[in-house]
């Protein structure tokens, strides 16, 4: 979603109204003891993105221990849902164990900001699976020649719109040529917005990035068609054509990991 120049996922919104919603509930749930509530239902929460951090990057410890400052640069999105609900809970378990006058407003709240964490997955995920698929862009490849971007289905396709003035594409472009020289299995296709061809093909080899399936998109048809609200914007889709997900902003070696395990399955 766009908020003028910013640019929030909607992973970012949902978990914010699963907070308002934690917080609101156990306020209401809870009116015994208001205050004492509301402050253990912001520290389970706390708690919860900790333990949902720390799972992230245990599972994915090889990309973070390579580049180990990246653990704390949490603006990868790196953070597993299901370890937030359970560290959460847990938690407030240990927490509220000898103060049973917050036990209903705590238990309230968090199982209302579960309920719209998980209804809201869903329908993002349902949406996204009935709505998107490898759209039929026609594109120009850096030798001038006209391509089309479903002629890429029948594998998994990672499809990146990036720019070279774009400071977060520049970060990220190493990170998707290493995975394109890994990964055989899945098209990397690179749709520069709105640059000339000779620009593209300087940037390419003054940074020594060899990279194929660079095609260019002058006229900045391929952002609106794809739904893209900025750069850089990642759409990952399964073998079969089917949008499966996207990352707005800059990927990291792990998150980048983990979105191509979930469409090469």
């Amino acid at each position: 979603m766009s908020i003028g120049p910013l640019v929030v996922p909607f992973s970012v919104l949902l978990a914010a109204a699963a907070i308002v919603a934690a917080v609101l509930v156990g306020w209401r749930a809870g009116r015994q003891a208001p205050a004492e509530v509301d402050r253990l239902l912001w520290q389970s929460i706390l708690a919860g993105l900790l333990v949902a951090r720390l799972a992230f990057v245990w599972q994915f410890r090889d990309q973070y221990l390579a580049t180990p400052l990246t653990i704390l640069d949490i603006r990868d999105g790196g953070f597993t849902p299901l370890a937030a609900a359970a560290g959460a809970a847990l938690f407030a378990l240990l927490r509220q164990w000898r103060r049973p006058q917050v036990r209903r407003g705590v238990w309230a709240g968090l199982a209302a900001g579960a309920m719209v964490w998980a209804l809201g997955a869903l329908a993002l995920a349902l949406v996204a699976r009935e709505n998107e698929q490898l759209p039929p862009l026609a594109l120009v490849s850096l030798d001038g020649q006209p391509v089309n971007l479903s002629a890429y289905q029948g594998k998994p396709v990672v499809v990146n719109l990036w720019a070279t003035w774009c400071p977060p594409c520049v970060r990220e472009m190493p990170v998707l040529q290493q995975a394109q020289a890994a990964r055989p299995s899945v098209h990397f296709v690179f749709i520069n917005v709105r640059e000339p061809a000779p620009r593209v093909r300087a940037w390419l080899q003054s940074r020594q990035l060899l990279l194929r399936n660079v095609l260019l998109d002058e006229a900045g048809d391929a952002a609106a068609q794809v739904g893209a609200p900025g750069l850089p914007t990642t759409l990952f889709f399964d073998a079969s054509g089917h949008l499966a997900s996207t990352r707005v902003g800059e990927l990291s070696a792990a998150t980048l990991q983990q979105r191509l395990e979930a469409i090469s399955r």
